[in-house]
């Protein structure tokens, strides 16, 4: 039975939230969500995380892939992966409530080393998955969050809690997308380390023959692998790393969008908002100001 305790975690998450939005926490890579809203989809980066709901629901769309979890559920992001997630249960009385947790590649890599059973030539999977919430990693969850209760315990306890969660998932039914990440030489490892490549490179241009043979693979064998594990091609994984990055300069730093579309790679300012459009729904300037007008109306 996992009711009592997502209770617990919910109470405890309303607690160090209070007001909607997103809240960062004194532990590090853990940050918690409340909204007492139904949200529009919102396109975002996931790196290698653990996503919990304690109350409400949500989903995440990866390419044509829907994604939908709940308390009774957690979703496990193996590799950083352009998706886009929104909030479909939430009121006033009900808020959604649930947090993030970063994983830590070198802890996995520990864990990994000190006996979990990896086959290097396995398959790579999907690198994000829904699965069962289970008693005890939502137990180790729930401990974590209720450090917050007393920030003095945080430095010495939390990383022991967080190993702890680590250990969970690489022993649970998804440990294999997370153990095939630092297995050195399977073809997920190689997957991860092209990610990567694109994640700092992804306002140049891209040759997917050569970033094969960076990794050590066949460039059909790189491009089935590259689609298994992103549900993308490296092409469109690199496209809507600059398309969301076009976005946040646009937001964020107020550039326009010529600006925008030549810091992240484009060349041509027409095929930028003709592949912007057909992300986002509307050509960047609409977009940028519908964002803006929605956000004015919230505050």
């Amino acid at each position: 039975m996992i009711e009592p305790k997502v209770s617990d975690l919910a109470r405890l998450i309303e607690r160090f939230t209070g007001l909607d939005g997103i809240h960062p926490t004194d532990v590090t890579g853990l940050t918690l969500f409340r909204s007492s809203t139904r949200s529009e989809l919102v396109a975002s980066l996931y790196e290698p995380s653990l996503c919990l709901i304690a109350q409400g629901s949500k989903e995440v769309h990866l390419a044509d892939e829907v994604h939908r979890y709940d308390p009774a559920h957690f979703l496990l992001v193996s590799v950083d992966l352009p998706v886009a997630g929104c909030v479909t249960v939430a009121s006033p009385e009900e808020p959604y409530l649930a947090l993030r947790l970063s994983l830590d590649p070198g802890v996995v890599g520990e864990l990994v080393a000190d006996g979990a059973n990896t086959d290097a030539q396995a398959a790579p999977a999907r690198g994000l998955a829904v699965s069962p919430m289970e008693p005890p990693l939502l137990d180790a969850v729930t401990r974590l969050v209720g450090l917050l209760d007393d920030p003095r315990h945080v430095p010495p306890l939390a990383p022991l809690v967080l190993r702890e969660i680590t250990y969970r998932l690489l022993t649970g039914p998804q440990g294999n997308r997370l153990r095939q990440i630092v297995a050195v030489g399977a073809p997920a490892q190689r997957i991860a380390r092209a990610i990567r490549w694109l994640m700092d490179h992804f306002a140049k241009p891209l040759r997917v023959e050569a970033l094969a043979r960076q990794v050590r693979m066949s460039p059909s064998a790189f491009h089935h692998h590259f689609k298994t594990v992103t549900a993308l091609s490296p092409l469109q994984y690199q496209k809507r790393l600059r398309l969301q990055e076009a976005r946040r300069l646009m937001l964020g730093d107020g550039l326009d969008a010529a600006a925008a579309a030549y810091r992240v790679g484009y060349e041509s300012p027409s095929q930028f908002s003709r592949e912007y459009r057909r992300l986002y729904g509307a050509p960047p300037r609409a977009d940028v100001d519908a964002v803006r007008s929605q956000s004015t109306a919230r505050t």
